[in-house]
């Protein structure tokens, strides 16, 4: 394990790393008012080296904080909107016969790009929608049979709308497995939106946020995650916590292994935004509902008036209480 006081390229210390960490929060939130907790996930899942889904009601900012982030670090960056007629090609690329050579000419798609923002993914059809599956878990893509390297660092922001509404296509578990951390932003309270009218009276914010770190910055922060420490006992309280989930008569799907090191990672990630070398309980417990939220399944023979969202995380908050935190 890496010592974070020694990391190379930059000898990145602890604290170092928890004040560019700090850096990037605090551009974001020149954008995003009063949604802090919002932010330092989204950063965690940057850091952690994980993509993330950003599920909310229209008009709460899923875009916009998609965007702030983009625009804050200094990394290439597109977005694709996804709408009923996208293709795979439209996402990935596809090979172009060229005439006049005779050869076919790789032309890549906007999924090549240190920072994707796919808007309102679960607007396409299910087949484009699996474009993303290699892209997201390899970090390359392959269009007949070869193999083309995606930029580093990658993460994909993807927003959704609640697969409850209409024009949807709700995506399937295995998709969802891909994403590392599931989030939403929710309604301001009442002074945060009056200082989001007030901070675009007369100009957008967005339009003059600077970049603050750049693409290099990004992927030492990521190689300093691994340095941090987890204990054993703490490694035991999250396979607890995952085993309750396959265990548990409420659940027809429990986590999956890659939910499981998803945690591991993002907890690391946090503690390294916290100006320390080791993980704590806390990191787990206030990881566990936005990273496993998306990949259980609750059983219909307990169903709800909840949201499907509400109701996996209500199951969540309960088996946390049930497993001992060590001390």
């Amino acid at each position: 394990m890496r010592n974070l006081e020694t990391v190379e390229s930059g000898e990145l210390t602890s604290a170092g790393a928890a004040e560019q960490i700090e850096r990037l929060q605090q551009a974001v939130e020149t954008v995003i008012r009063g949604k802090p907790e919002a932010i330092r996930l989204a950063i965690v899942t940057l850091i952690a080296g994980g993509h993330l889904l950003v599920e909310d009601v229209p008009g709460v900012g899923k875009t916009t904080l998609a965007h702030a982030l983009a625009r804050a670090l200094r990394c290439s960056f597109q977005r694709i909107q996804f709408t009923s007629d996208l293709l795979p090609s439209d996402v990935i690329g596809l090979s172009v016969y060229k005439q006049h050579s005779g050869m076919f000419e790789w032309k890549p798609g906007p999924v090549f790009a240190n920072v994707v923002l796919a808007d309102e993914i679960n607007r396409t059809t299910p087949k484009t929608q699996s474009a993303l599956l290699e892209a997201m878990a390899e970090r390359h893509v392959t269009v007949e049979g070869t193999t083309h390297p995606l930029p580093a660092p990658f993460i994909v922001l993807a927003t959704q709308n609640p697969i409850e509404h209409h024009g949807t296509y709700p995506l399937p578990e295995s998709q969802l497995d891909r994403f590392m951390l599931r989030l939403r932003i929710g309604y301001p309270a009442p002074v945060d939106e009056e200082r989001i009218l007030r901070d675009r009276e007369y100009a957008d914010p967005l339009d003059e946020l600077e970049p603050v770190m750049s693409a290099h910055e990004v992927v030492e922060l990521q190689r300093a995650v691994a340095g941090v420490s987890v204990d054993d006992a703490l490694v035991q309280y999250l396979m607890r916590i995952v085993a309750a989930t396959r265990a548990s008569e409420m659940l027809d799907l429990g986590v999956s292994p890659r939910g499981t090191l998803a945690l591991f990672r993002a907890s690391q990630a946090l503690a390294l935004g916290e100006d320390r070398t080791y993980c704590i309980p806390d990191d787990i417990k206030r990881l566990v509902v936005p990273i496993f939220a998306h990949r259980i399944v609750v059983s219909s023979r307990f169903s709800s008036s909840l949201r499907r969202s509400e109701e996996a995380e209500a199951v969540l908050n309960e088996i946390l209480k049930t497993v001992s935190v060590p001390l």
